[in-house]
């Protein structure tokens, strides 16, 4: 291999990687966030509270969005994609492992495109844990208000 096609990857590892720094924390804080809505949703939507996961749900999508918009800002600003709108559309392809869109990155930046597909998973597990995290918390309260309202009733 030529190692003047192997040395411009080193921009790509100098860009991806602070990006997936900067997403995972931009994630967290934003979970963080998120524990707190749904905390205030449970208490008003105790008669529905999968409404709470899904409204959650809903922000965690957004959340997901802005951090690909991180992605596609640094692919226009670094020239790999010539608009926003396809810059847009190639990001959310490759955080979320979609794949199917005719848009390539520049053959310089092509690696970056990988290590954003490898950031969605990892932004995606994370959302997966607090997702799962959130459900148990509403099946125990469901149960303890069923508990509740059985022991009252005798």
């Amino acid at each position: 291999m030529d190692p003047k096609e192997i040395a411009p990857w080193g921009l790509d590892w100098a860009w991806g990687l602070p990006l997936i720094a900067l997403t995972v924390m931009f994630h967290v804080t934003g979970l963080g966030l998120l524990k707190r809505i749904s905390d205030r949703l449970r208490r008003v939507l105790t008669s529905s509270p999968g409404s709470s996961v899904a409204v959650v749900a809903l922000l965690i999508a957004v959340l997901h969005g802005i951090e690909a918009s991180f992605w596609a800002g640094a692919f226009l600003w670094l020239g790999a994609l010539p608009d926003m709108r396809s810059a847009e559309l190639y990001s959310l392809n490759a955080i979320t492992a979609f794949g199917h869109t005719d848009l390539t990155l520049e053959r310089k930046w092509q690696l970056m495109g990988s290590l954003e597909s490898l950031n969605g998973w990892i932004l995606f597990g994370l959302s997966a844990a607090f997702l799962f995290t959130l459900v148990e918390r509403v099946w125990s309260q469901l149960e303890q208000s069923a508990s509740a309202a059985s022991g009252t009733r005798r």
